[in-house]
Order: C-alpha cells, then sequence, then structure tokens
C-alpha cells in the first residue's frame, strides 16, 4: 500500500529544509524591482534644481511636482496591494514595473509644474504597486528564521536606486539634460518586466489562502525536498470566519492604526531628507555635485541600517529596536538643524565634508525605521492579504512623504534664511514612531520568545 504524503503547512516545510538557489533567485527579481523602482522614485528630487530652472518656479510651487509620485505611490501601493490579493503578485509586479517605467520616460515630456505631476503620479502607481507585492512575494518563499532579515535587506532597494541617481545623475543631466536623463533611467527600468515573467511565481501560502491548491502544489515543488500536501499556513489571525480575512477585518485594526501612525512619522523624516536635500544644500555654497554626495551617501547608509534593523528586530524584537529607532531620528535632526543653522557664508572643505557626513548618515536611522515597518506588516498580515495589508501601510505612509515633500519647499520658504522650521518639524515627527509603537499588537518577538 502507498504511504500517503505527509500534510503540513508550507511555512513549515519550508522552515524544515535549507533555502535553495530558486528562491535566492525569487528574493533577487524582488530586490531588482524595488532597486529600479527607487531609481525611478527619487530621480525628480535629484534634479529638481535643474527642473526648477527650467519651468521658472519656485520651490513651494514646485513641491506640487515633488508629491505627485507620492500620492500615486500611496494609491498604487493600495490598489496594486489589492491587485496582488486578488489576481497574484507575479503579474501584478508586471504591471507595475511597466507602469513605472513608461511613467517615468512620459516625464521628459513635461514642460511645467502640472504636467510633471501628472506623469509622476502615474509612475507613482506603479512605485506603490511594485513595493507592496515585492516584499510580500518574497517574504513568502522564505522560512522563519530568515524572513526578517531578508525583507528589511529587500527595502534597501530604494536607497541603492537613490544612490545610483545620487552618484550618476548629476552627470547624465549635465551630459544630456533632464529631460534626457529620465528618458535613460526609464529606459533601463523596462528590462525588469522580463525578469519578473520569467522567474517569479506565486507562493503556495498566497494560492492555498486564495484556494488554488493545484497550483499550489504544483509551485512548491519547485522548492520542496519531498511531496507534501499542503494545508494553508496557520497565522496569529486566523479564526472561525476563515483564512480569507481583507486588511480591515477587525482583528487587523491595533495593527493598521499603529503602522500607519508610525509609518507615517518615519516617512516624513525620510522624504524631508531626500525629497530636499539637494536643494537646502545648494542654498547653503553646495554644488549640486556636492549635495548630491549627500543624498548619495544617505542612500549607502540606509542600506546599513535597513539590513541591521532585520537582524535587531530578530534579537531583540521590534517594539525595542523602533523606540531606540525614534528617538535617535529625533535628536539626529536637531543636530543637523543647529549644524545648517550655524554655518558661516563661504564654507571651507572641512566644514562641507562634516555637513554632508551628518546628512549623509541621518539615512541609517529613517530607513531603519521604514524597513522596521516592512518587517512588521509581513509578520503581522496573513497570507490572504499580505499584498494588501502592506499596500495599506504604504498608502498610509504617503501621507508623511507627501507632507515632507510638498510641504518642505513651504517650510524652508518660511524660515527664510533659518531651516529651524524644517527641522524641528522633522524632529517631532522622528518622536511619534515611538509612540505609535505602543499600539500594534503584533510586534516581531524577541529571539529568545519566539515560537
Amino acid at each position: 500500500m502507498a504511504t500517503a504524503p505527509l500534510k503540513t503547512t508550507f511555512g513549515d516545510a519550508l522552515n524544515a529544509q535549507p533555502v535553495k538557489p530558486i528562491q535566492w533567485a525569487i528574493v533577487a527579481v524582488c530586490m531588482l524591482v524595488l532597486v529600479c523602482d527607487g531609481i525611478d522614485l527619487q530621480l525628480l528630487g535629484v534634479v529638481a534644481p535643474r527642473v526648477m530652472e527650467a519651468f521658472d518656479v519656485s520651490r513651494s510651487t514646485f513641491g506640487i511636482a515633488m508629491m505627485a509620485a507620492l500620492i500615486g505611490f500611496g494609491l498604487g501601493g493600495w490598489g496594486g496591494g489589492w491587485l496582488g490579493d486578488a489576481i497574484g503578485r507575479r503579474w501584478t509586479l508586471v504591471i507595475a514595473a511597466l507602469v513605472f517605467s513608461l511613467g517615468t520616460i512620459a516625464a521628459a515630456s513635461s514642460d511645467g509644474v502640472w504636467a510633471m505631476a501628472f506623469w509622476r503620479m502615474f509612475a507613482g502607481l506603479g512605485f506603490g504597486g511594485a513595493y507592496a507585492n515585492a516584499l510580500a512575494m518574497a517574504g513568502e518563499w522564505l522560512p522563519d528564521r530568515w524572513r526578517p532579515v531578508v525583507v528589511s535587506t529587500l527595502a534597501v532597494g530604494t536607497p541603492i536606486g537613490g544612490t545610483v541617481v545620487g552618484w550618476i545623475g548629476p552627470d547624465l543631466e549635465a551630459a544630456y539634460g533632464w529631460e534626457g536623463t529620465f528618458v535613460i533611467f526609464g529606459l533601463s527600468t523596462l528590462l525588469v518586466v522580463i525578469a519578473i515573467a520569467l522567474v517569479l511565481r506565486d507562493s503556495p501560502s498566497f494560492l492555498l489562502a486564495r484556494g488554488r491548491a493545484e497550483l499550489a502544489q504544483k509551485n512548491a515543488r519547485l522548492v520542496l525536498d519531498s511531496d507534501v500536501q499542503l494545508d494553508p499556513d496557520r497565522h496569529h489571525t486566523d479564526n472561525a470566519e476563515g483564512p480569507q480575512i481583507g486588511v480591515l477585518h477587525r482583528s487587523n485594526l491595533r495593527l493598521n492604526i499603529g503602522i500607519g501612525i508610525a509609518f507615517a512619522a518615519s516617512t516624513v523624516v525620510a522624504y524631508g531628507i531626500l525629497s530636499w536635500g539637494t536643494t537646502f544644500l545648494t542654498a547653503q555654497d553646495f554644488t549640486l555635485d556636492q549635495a548630491g554626495d549627500a543624498v548619495a551617501l544617505a542612500g549607502i547608509s540606509s542600506m546599513i541600517g535597513s539590513i541591521l534593523v532585520g537582524v535587531m528586530m530578530r534579537r531583540f524584537g521590534s517594539k525595542l529596536v523602533m523606540m531606540m529607532l525614534s528617538a535617535i531620528m529625533a535628536v539626529w535632526m536637531l543636530v543637523i538643524g543647529y549644524t545648517i543653522e550655524g554655518l558661516p557664508d563661504q564654507l571651507d572643505d572641512g566644514t562641507r565634508t562634516y555637513v554632508t557626513w551628518l546628512v549623509g548618515l541621518s539615512g541609517f536611522a529613517f530607513s531603519a525605521a521604514v524597513a522596521g515597518m516592512y518587517v512588521m506588516m509581513t509578520h503581522g498580515y496573513p497570507p490572504s492579504c499580505r499584498s494588501g495589508g502592506i499596500g495599506f501601510g504604504i498608502f498610509m505612509s504617503r501621507f508623511g512623504a507627501v507632507s515632507a515633500t510638498g510641504l518642505g519647499g513651504w517650510l524652508l520658504d518660511l524660515g527664510g534664511t533659518s531651516v529651524w522650521p524644517y527641522f524641528i518639524t522633522l524632529a517631532v515627527a522622528g518622536a511619534l514612531v515611538s509612540a505609535a509603537a505602543f499600539v500594534v499588537d503584533r510586534h516581531v518577538p524577541p529571539l529568545a520568545k519566539a515560537g
């Protein structure tokens, strides 16, 4: 008599075996998506001084164009997350990558603030949809022991993209103009669509939660060592109503509120530096290249912070880590504001280098906080609504990102020659992350309490 296949969940099966090359390939493609996402998302912030000159507008007026991609990002995160839960992460990622690449190319045709805002909002729909689904997909193909570190590392994709733009964006702008720079980056990121279609597959955990058992068994054979009969993954939100609960289910209430507040606060700090860094530095005797170096350094320190936060959350739990990051961000913003406020009209090389490092290293804290949000969402939301949950978090975070990007120019103008209104606002936002951390009821547990 034939022995019946072992019955288990896909998550438990992954936990019981080593990670396979195909799982790392899936993670690599998800990372590539997020790098391209970050390149296109941060491009306008780097070349903003040149575009403002071309349009002959003030910083506060140009904020309309700067915040448009972030509004689209929020809408795309919510809508793309919902679509990923409905039709699958794979094909939603194809659609999202096409949207943000074509939107970036089309932005080169803009002849004013409103045209630029339209195309940046269109591209932003792809930015958000790609982020929500790439993180959900990668997390679902990994065992518990790797998920926090890998998800936080994937959040490095955006700062890597920002670093690429910070380094080569000014040179491309000098050679081809800001219009040519948009076309070059947009065409380059189209290539990611091919990689998505060839490599990525929807996870068995997601497919089982959506009632597609046959395809789930087929995809599971790509990575499992033995033939098993899969049950839907157990999750701390599963209840008598079944595994297909939605993002707005009452069991997700505290997670939704806490993530929304904390994510909005952390992105105020992040986009305050990334979107307006070249602008407030060029007003302080920095060239565009020198200001771009500070933004690029923020990208590098962001990578380190994003990677380490997953390790730290796995070791100490997400609640303690988020409290610590909140305090660091608040103090750091005050120090930057105090330093810039006291700068002389003419800077020597030593002072300029110090300011570059001070601004650049702030990326460690704000990117760690943002990456920590993604770890918490991947941990907290069940498979049936994980893309939608991450998309919801992205949507809520855009309130902070849009506020920092759209009102940043107004705050800088409000202060006149003083940057205190700007950096006090960023410091308050950093402090709010700590308060929001207490609302979430599904923190990643410390290693000693896991399991």
